[in-house]
């Protein structure tokens, strides 16, 4: 917790450089055509593809719900006991990221209105190609407002990063960081290959995650009276 400060400053300038970069390239175009075939106009996988959908959208989803809601449960109904004592801090941190995560990113969706991959003419869609603070030529003003930026599907599993500050030992703490970010991106690149999500669409997510993360831990050990500097 030593240099939380530092950290959230350095995370945020990654995030700002994230979105300058992928705004002022055509990266995201480079990777997204791995997964599209020009010739049948499709991508590489159905959005209805069974069991996929189900184990990479909406089961996973809502498994991870009821593991936020029963860690939830855990503190509000068991806090009195030695092991919720020992791990309130990590778990009020990762109860309040498994909220605010979703919520900012979802949030930011319904503002910024750009488009996905499936959306942009490149990929046989009816939107232009447009850097997220750039406003749409005239003649694309009216069309319906989209939220594809950033990731909202893979931001529930980059919540799971916050499990880093629940366990004790840097063995653990590490274990979970691995298995946050591969849930994360195993999630995005689902979303990638349906062409819902461009690569800067994750990315994003991610270090969103990792910042918004930082600030709730900084918050909830200010508030637990030990300060972090």
């Amino acid at each position: 917790m030593k240099y939380i400060n530092r950290d959230i400053f350095i995370t945020l300038i990654v995030l700002i450089c994230t979105i300058v970069l992928f705004g002022i390239t055509d990266l995201d175009l480079v990777i997204q055509d791995l997964f599209y075939n020009f010739e049948t106009k499709s991508w590489i996988l159905d959005r209805d593809l069974q069991p996929l959908k189900f184990l990479l959208y909406d089961g996973l989803k809502k498994l991870l719900i009821l593991i936020a809601l029963f860690a939830l449960f855990s503190l509000i109904f068991f806090r009195k006991t030695k092991i919720i004592k020992e791990y309130k801090k990590g778990l009020l941190i990762f109860v309040l990221s498994a909220i605010f995560v979703p919520m900012v990113v979802i949030g930011l969706k319904k503002t910024t209105n750009m488009p996905c991959p499936k959306n942009e003419i490149y990929f046989g869609g009816n939107m232009p190609r447009v850097a997220v603070w750039e406003k749409y030529p005239p003649k694309y003003a009216k069309m319906p407002h989209i939220k594809c930026w950033p990731a909202g599907h893979a931001s529930a599993g980059f919540a799971l990063l916050s499990l880093f500050f629940l366990f004790k030992s840097k063995k653990n703490r590490y274990i979970a960081l691995g298995g946050a970010l591969s849930l994360g991106w195993i999630m995005g690149l689902y979303k990638m290959m349906i062409g819902d999500h461009f690569l800067s669409h994750t990315i994003i997510t991610m270090v969103l995650a990792w910042l918004i993360i930082l600030i709730i831990t900084k918050i909830v050990y200010i508030r637990g009276s030990n300060g972090i500097s």
